[in-house]
């Protein structure tokens, strides 16, 4: 009967795995069925990083499982380090030497664990933990058992790794890391309807580089990339960590301000502006250029309900802004004056500057 039992529910957990794409519905579903047959207090799923020689808790359900999902340990170091290094289970070991292993010296209510590898086609991917608030619950009959489960579990986790990266992918600027164009429009579509929904505002920033072109003819296109890059992580800071920055296209990006008005957009469109303009940027060494950057905002629903025209009137405040700054510059001046003898009137001068930028 209990090895009646013991096949059941590797079935059901074999049929939970297959039908789950992400990291962590998968070991949602797992340790669901898990419980049945291996008991615990805490289940937590960590993953290994062959960048950084450390394993990450990617998922942790239970007792204690809020601290225990903060965890990252030095492959050989504590219960999980050792697991990876040996790839061998370990059974009734203490808890609190991942803990420590982490640099968190908290108590913890937890005593003892089971730690078994998972490994795919010879490929170490990480390790499943049980924990326990009682001393040696484990058994040779708990290890077995879930060594059968991780070897289950590594194909199909490894699998929703490869997706989530796959999807990250398809969703990320390669040059900056900034979300992409296909990101911004599932991000926008979702948050103003919820705006929409609780009648809050959502702001839009269009920006624009300021004579890119000229960095890009004068030093190299791997140097305009270079600009692009450090851009982005000035704005990327300056940003508040739940809202987005996104690289639009060539050298415009866009911030999607969340529950932000018009006052508020004023001020982080001349934040961003200073930001930028205190970066010192060196196309080669010893020569430095002040970059500089243009922005216009639109709000959500004053300006706009969809994000095409919220797009629109903020890039065209951008260009406007654009314009301004360039008759501020010396170089603009003399321009306009040398139009003004040639008979053109603002409005040609400022096509013209809105064309040549």
């Amino acid at each position: 009967a209990r090895a009646h039992g013991e096949i059941y529910a590797l079935y059901e957990i074999a049929q939970a795995m297959g039908s789950s794409l992400c990291v962590a519905d998968t070991m949602a579903l797992i340790s669901s069925k898990l419980s049945n047959i291996v008991p615990f207090s805490c289940c937590a799923l960590y993953l290994y990083s062959e960048e950084s020689e450390s394993l990450h808790c990617r998922f942790a359900t239970g007792v204690e499982s809020d601290i225990v999902q903060q965890l990252t340990i030095r492959n050989g170091h504590g219960l999980t380090g050792w697991v990876a290094r040996n790839r061998r289970p370990l059974v009734n070991a203490r808890p609190s030497a991942d803990f420590e292993a982490a640099g968190m010296m908290t108590q913890t209510s937890l005593l003892s664990a089971l730690v078994c590898p998972l490994v795919f086609n010879e490929r170490f991917i990480g390790t499943i933990a049980v924990y326990h608030t009682s001393h040696s619950v484990y058994t040779d009959d708990h290890r077995r058992l879930l060594d059968r489960i991780s070897e289950q579990a590594a194909a199909v986790i490894y699998n929703s790794m490869v997706f989530e990266q796959t999807q990250e992918d398809s969703l990320t600027d390669p040059l900056t890391a900034l979300p992409n164009t296909r990101f911004m429009f599932m991000h926008l579509t979702r948050e103003l309807a919820r705006a929409n929904r609780l009648k809050t505002e959502v702001s839009l920033l269009v920006m624009d580089l300021d004579n890119f072109k000229e960095i890009n003819d004068t030093y190299g296109h791997h140097i305009g990339d270079r600009a692009l890059r450090e851009v982005a992580a000035v704005l990327r800071t300056a940003i508040r960590p739940y809202d987005i920055c996104i690289r639009y296209a060539g050298d415009e990006f866009i911030v999607v301000l969340s529950g932000c008005g018009s006052e508020e957009a004023e001020r982080k469109r001349l934040e961003l502006q200073r930001a930028v303009d205190e970066l010192r940027f060196e196309p080669r060494p010893g020569k430095t250029l002040q970059l500089a950057i243009s922005v216009g905002a639109a709000i959500f629903p004053h300006d706009g309900e969809s994000y095409e025209t919220l797009l629109a009137t903020a890039d065209s405040r951008m260009y406007r802004d654009k314009t301004r700054r360039k008759r501020r510059s010396p170089a603009a001046a003399g321009d306009e004056a040398h139009a003004s003898g040639n008979g053109l009137s603002d409005a040609d001068i400022k096509r013209s500057a809105t064309g040549i930028l």
